[in-house]
């Protein structure tokens, strides 16, 4: 009897729109409880408690080692399958991945699968257009309405052994391996085992969400579209200081299969540099590269596309099937009649009164042209003259001759 009345309970509650049911209802409790006790805790510590200098190295080598875990194991390697890695090198990152508590290998990949294949939308799970704050933090405190995540096929996943122990024993991996382990190394190792729980395990844990959340805040809002400007996902070198080698987000998304983040040598990616410096060992293999080819072209066009943006702000002069059109004789005679300065330059014709005192070649020399075909004085029978003097009478046209090619008697 209760449990049909459960069950009756479910059904109309999936009935009720879920903007509408109780803030308390859709709130995600557990996430909210860590994301916010972890800060105070941290804290608290740092007012109470020393930092000793081998604390705060070892906090800050966990800290790597617990992000080039979810960077390079959680990200590269499960979610996109960019490399290989050998088996040791799979639980090394198996367990500090956990110890960066941002939930399994298995759940992590399935979301970011769902947010390549789903970039922007509605069913992104941390889309950008709702705002820096929720792609943040916000869709984490926050339970996404049910069925609103967009697929992503995560069956390979389901046939890792290394995934599928990690997502069964998960809850236990992470409360050992972000909290308790870096707590025994400062313990056992000089006896700070207050310093080892504050600063190694917590204030380090409050660190690496904020750092590797920016991926999917930060890296959508700041820096430029070097690859492609179809979605938000942008390159900046903050980004990819304060994310592991993560911040050039436009390359990633735009080439996701490619180990790399950032292609240049000085860029900074350590998680690169990691993933390269493993396959010496045999740690790591198949580094997958996209073509080069490939990747310039999406380089030009996107210089392209910003060269016309900016093209499109100068002034061209008007185009030329805009203006009157004049035989030769025509133009000769309004020159006459109404005493233009109109000379013609390869058929067009343009209007230099304005500039005819501003001439650099002297006033005479310009208005020995008025009436005529200037061309070839101006391109090198008297002076081959510059692209900017070429530029600036696109500015002065006012009419088109008939016949380019007639000449003047």
């Amino acid at each position: 009897m209760a449990t049909m009345k459960a069950q009756q309970n479910v059904k109309e509650s999936s009935q009720i729109p879920w903007n509408t049911l109780p803030l308390h209802k859709r709130i995600h409790w557990i996430h909210t409880v860590l994301l916010t006790l972890t800060p105070l805790i941290a804290i608290y510590g740092y007012l109470t408690t020393p930092i000793l200098t081998k604390t705060l190295i070892w906090s800050v080598v966990y800290y790597f080692m617990t992000g080039i875990g979810i960077t390079g194991g959680y990200h590269r390697l499960w979610s996109h399958k960019s490399y290989s890695a050998a088996l040791p090198l799979q639980l090394a990152y198996a367990f500090v991945g956990a110890g960066a508590v941002q939930g399994s290998i298995k759940w992590w990949s399935r979301g970011h699968r769902a947010h390549h294949r789903h970039t922007d939308t509605d069913k992104d799970p941390y889309s950008a257009q709702k705002g820096l704050l929720y792609s943040h933090i916000g869709w984490l405190i926050m339970k996404p309405e049910p069925g609103a995540i967009g697929y992503a096929d995560t069956s390979d996943l389901n046939k890792d052994p290394v995934v599928t122990v990690q997502h069964k024993y998960y809850a236990y991996l992470a409360l050992f391996a972000g909290f308790i382990f870096p707590t025994l190394v400062a313990g056992f190792g000089w006896g700070d085992w207050r310093g080892g729980y504050f600063f190694a395990a917590v204030a380090r844990l409050v660190f690496l969400h904020h750092s590797t959340f920016c991926v999917n805040s930060l890296a959508h809002y700041l820096g430029e579209q070097s690859f492609d400007d179809k979605h938000s996902p942008r390159d900046h070198i903050i980004t990819a200081l304060v994310t592991f080698g993560e911040g050039y987000h436009n390359f990633h998304h735009e080439f996701p299969q490619d180990y790399r983040n950032a292609i240049k040598f000085y860029q900074y990616d350590p998680t690169k540099w990691f993933i390269r410096t493993c396959s010496f060992i045999g740690l790591t293999y198949n580094l997958k590269c996209f073509p080069k080819n490939e990747i310039t072209k999406g380089q030009v066009q996107m210089a392209e596309k910003k060269i016309g943006d900016i093209k499109k702000t100068l002034n061209w002069g008007k185009s030329l099937n805009e203006l009157p059109r004049y035989t030769f004789e025509e133009y000769q005679n309004k020159v006459k009649e109404s005493g233009h300065a109109w000379i013609v330059i390869n058929g067009i014709i343009h209007d230099v009164a304005d500039f005819i005192e501003d001439h650099p070649g002297g006033q005479a020399l310009i208005k020995s042209g008025i009436g005529k075909d200037a061309t070839e004085a101006f391109t090198g029978g008297v002076y081959d003259h510059s692209n900017g003097a070429k530029n600036l009478i696109t500015t002065m046209r006012v009419g088109v001759i008939h016949n380019p090619n007639s000449k003047e008697e």
